[in-house]
């Protein structure tokens, strides 16, 4: 088709860092670019269910560290906050001390080695997070910012999404004896998403922002069988309706114009094909969704973020991405369901709870994609 336009366990203060060794001056001129990915699932009334995030096959490599989880299961939750990354950029060597709290959210995986509160949880604390006033919080001191440095990065030899976020010009760091391109992170949370979608007469959809703000870059999407159209639009209203797609049998991803917005946004233009290369056959797999960019205002209240010494620059851009439930997509799992296709269900991985949690009763029941084994380096 042809390209259109398009342009988120207690609460825990984030203290004053300490630490001896010599720290740059405030006018080093330091340069943060963060990018991330706030999932959710959109119910009938277009707010987020509650859905399983966590039991998607692992795709971290071994000796990224994880939460502990104190009973058996999986949280749920409605949103997954997925691999935000931190890359930094500096004329010289310096020490960075960086703090990220997370609101009613957990941290579930980060690297290198942090502080992170709370490392483990039970079942009641894990219900815990979703309330106000509760957080997780992950704390770097230290993090040594090299840049021409080419120190070799750990690899555990198996494929996985996680390096093609190394392919960027940013400076690696070290945290104690841990080089990486980048701070890395992800949670879930409890939060109501910034932007909510809701589908109307012949799969239509209607945008719109929590707190009545005008929207940002949205972009409707969506793979049925192969073929994929979708479409684009800079809305400058708080509210928005987007008709249903249309198919024309071109097959095109929209990756370019997904990169272009963000470089719009503020990333550099490798960190952009980053972000879209790391996520390119999740965003663009079988279903329909919704993408949009976060607005910053709730990126900051989301996951406020402290440095010490503060950045020249900290650019953080999140794409939300939520899942369409529509019509096509009942009718193709509902009938799946019937004749025990699994490899149809397959498709919808980690999303299948949540869909047939829509069909009408009585449906047989779906397997639930089993909760993955962390990978172990040993």
């Amino acid at each position: 088709m042809k390209p259109h336009h398009l342009l988120f366990i207690g609460a825990v203060t984030l203290s004053a860092f300490a630490g001896a060794a010599v720290r740059a001056s405030d006018d080093s001129h330091l340069i943060v670019h963060e990018w991330g990915t706030f999932t959710s699932v959109a119910g009938e009334d277009g707010h987020a269910v509650d859905w399983l995030p966590l039991r998607a096959p692992d795709d971290l490599p071994c000796f990224v560290e994880h939460l502990g989880l104190d009973f058996k299961g999986t949280l749920a939750a409605k949103v997954r906050m997925e691999t935000p990354v931190l890359y930094f950029y500096a004329p010289r060597a310096m020490q960075v001390d960086v703090a990220v709290r997370f609101n009613r959210g957990v941290l579930t995986e980060w690297f290198p080695h942090a502080a992170v509160t709370p490392s483990t949880v039970n079942a009641v604390a894990a219900a815990g997070y979703r309330r106000r006033g509760m957080s997780s919080t992950a704390v770097w001191n230290g993090v040594t910012v090299m840049p021409q440095a080419t120190p070799s990065l750990a690899d555990d030899g198996r494929p996985s999404h996680y390096y093609v976020a190394r392919k960027t010009d940013a400076a690696p760091v070290t945290v104690g004896s841990v080089t990486e391109k980048f701070l890395f992170y992800r949670g879930v949370g409890g939060f109501e998403p910034p932007v909510s979608a809701s589908l109307g007469a012949n799969d239509g959809v209607d945008v719109r922002s929590a707190d009545t703000a005008p929207l940002d870059d949205v972009m409707l999407f969506e793979n049925r069988g192969g073929h994929i159209a979708y479409r684009s639009i800079h809305p400058s209203s708080s509210a928005v309706h987007l008709g249903p797609l249309q198919f024309d049998g071109e097959s095109a991803t929209p990756q370019p114009e997904l990169e272009r917005v963000l470089i719009a946004h503020g990333l550099y233009p490798a960190e952009a094909k980053a972000m879209v290369d790391t996520w390119r056959d999740s965003w663009f797999e079988e279903g329909a969704r919704l993408f949009y960019i976060v607005p910053r205002r709730a990126i900051d209240d989301i996951l406020p973020i402290d440095m010490h010494p503060t950045p020249s620059a900290l650019i953080r851009v999140f794409v939300g991405r939520i899942e369409l439930v529509t019509t096509a997509t009942r009718h193709e799992v509902a009938s799946a369901l019937a004749s025990n296709d699994s490899r149809t269900l397959a498709k919808y991985a980690r999303f299948l709870p949540a869909i047939v949690a829509t069909l009408p009763e009585p449906q047989p029941k779906a397997e639930l994609p089993s909760t993955p084994v962390r990978k172990s380096c040993t």
